[in-house]
């Protein structure tokens, strides 16, 4: 008997390391949240994008007309000079609106980070008693300041929570939290 061990052992040890690797280069989950302060420029986009449906709806009434062989229609209508100038259009209201936009990224804690935030910002005695996991003034802004990979502070954060309106920070915490919370693994059947 020789000291190798069997060969049936040293694959599935490859195949562990492999797995591994896999594993441990995982990167935590990211999500963004986007903020926009300007309705005009969602109205433009909307607008923008009826024009470019109007002006393809005219342009195949007017190939359908012009005889435009049904197997070149699509170029014919994508050509057209009012479709080209809609979709000019609708490509600048689309820059318009990403420029008005603020988008910010959230980056999941590693699970002892997590826990440590938790532990660092445990509920009120009322907020136990309701079933809080955490203290509901202080956690939020500390969970989207360490999740932020925008560098948001805790300060920072505080400010928003506490002069936008509800519905924003809402979606402000939101998106952090569930950066934090959603699993990415299928469990199976077992």
């Amino acid at each position: 008997m020789s000291g190798e061990p069997p060969a049936s052992a040293v694959a599935r040890d490859a195949h562990w390391a492999a797995k591994m690797q896999r594993l441990r280069a995982r990167r935590l989950p990211e999500r963004t949240a986007t903020f926009m302060d300007d309705p005009a420029a969602q109205r433009a986009v909307a607008e923008a994008s009826l024009a470019l449906a109007k002006a393809r709806a005219d342009a195949a009434r007017k190939a359908e007309e012009a005889g435009a062989p049904i197997d070149r229609r699509d170029a014919w209508i994508d050509g057209h000079p009012e479709v080209l100038a809609a979709d000019a259009q609708l490509a600048q209201a689309n820059a318009a609106l990403e420029d008005a936009t603020i988008t910010l990224t959230f980056r999941a804690l590693p699970r002892p980070a997590w826990e440590a935030l938790l532990k660092d910002h445990p509920p009120t005695e009322d907020g136990a008693d309701q079933g809080h996991e955490y203290n509901v003034e202080t956690f939020p802004a500390a969970l989207i300041s360490a999740s932020s990979t925008d560098g948001m502070t805790v300060e920072e954060a505080q400010e928003l929570l506490d002069s936008w309106s509800d519905p924003d920070a809402k979606a402000l915490f939101t998106a952090a939290m569930l950066v934090n919370q959603v699993q990415r693994a299928d469990l199976g059947k077992g």
